[in-house]
């Protein structure tokens, strides 16, 4: 009985383990084999962002700790290019969908993607995964 309920309780734990959480992973004692795993990137906001006189250029990171930098700062009136690269597996960030700008964008593996839409009013833009529990958001100044 007590084996039969083992295999119960891990059947239905690792899909919440492997699920939209972003940050949630299988601990392990064994460190991953050299050069199988490479290193989330890290950018603060004020890096990732690039204003210019004809539009500004965003670069997002998908990670195990959700999008990076998960807040940014872009001007009214001109242009905004997002470029996002999903740096992992363990999320359910595989698309971004930004509902005021009808953007539902797939986010490949490994493949950076151009979003390219105009924000007209300052304020703040949510942006999140297709199941809305990864999110960010874009201020608008």
């Amino acid at each position: 009985m007590n084996r039969i309920m083992a295999m119960l309780l891990a059947i239905a734990v690792v899909p919440f383990a492997a699920g939209c959480g972003g940050s949630q992973e299988t601990a392990s004692n064994e460190a991953p084999p050299a050069g199988t795993q490479a290193a989330e990137p890290e950018i603060t906001a004020e890096e990732a962002v690039v204003v210019t006189d004809t539009g500004t250029e965003v670069t997002l990171y998908v990670t195990s700790k959700g999008f990076v930098p998960a807040n940014v700062h872009v001007p009214a009136g001109k242009p905004v290019t997002l470029r996002v690269t999903r740096k992992t597996e363990k999320t359910c960030a595989t698309e971004l969908v930004m509902a005021e700008h009808q953007i539902n964008q797939t986010l490949p593996l490994d493949q950076t993607v151009a979003i390219t839409f105009t924000p007209t009013e300052p304020g703040e833009l949510r942006y999140a995964c297709g199941m809305d529990m990864i999110a960010g958001i874009i201020t608008v100044d």
